[in-house]
């Protein structure tokens, strides 16, 4: 959770939303990639932190499917990246902080709890969530302080 935070931080720091992402071998605990919020930048909706660690993962291994794999992050996954992990076939899931407002694990639409989800992670959430939390409230207290949108 600490490499997933530091990409929190360096999404942050490039003004995106402070959400980072690894996914780790758990067998040799070897770290395959690691991604960060880049929607803006990118010019790209799907450029939520997962999806890039997912993509990069899968070009490092030669392989869509991830089975196997941990993927952590720092915010719950919203439903276009809990789709994205189950199309992957993440075997664990582990996230920070929950996200009433658009998640879709354990708030929202429990996308792994749906029958028609057809993969299901072993999923974690909490770990870190106070840390995770504090980032993304002080990033948006210091948006709205300077004026800006959400």
């Amino acid at each position: 959770m600490r490499i997933a935070l530091d990409a929190a931080q360096a999404a942050a720091a490039a003004g995106e939303t402070p959400v980072g992402a690894a996914i780790i071998d758990p067998a040799s605990g070897e770290v395959i990639s690691v991604g960060a919020n880049g929607p803006i930048g990118a010019h790209d909706p799907t450029a939520h932190a997962e999806v890039v660690a997912l993509r990069e993962a899968a070009r490092k291994l030669g392989n869509y499917r991830l089975t196997g794999l941990t993927l952590v992050v720092t915010l719950e996954p919203c439903a276009m990246c809990a789709g994205a992990i189950s199309h992957a076939r993440i075997g664990r899931l582990v996230f920070g902080a929950e996200d009433p407002k658009g998640g879709a694990v354990v708030s929202g639409p429990r996308f792994f709890d749906q029958p028609t989800c057809h993969w299901r992670p072993q999923v974690e959430g909490g770990v870190l969530a106070g840390e995770s939390s504090a980032m993304l409230k002080a990033f948006f207290r210091e948006r709205r302080n300077r004026g800006e949108r959400e």
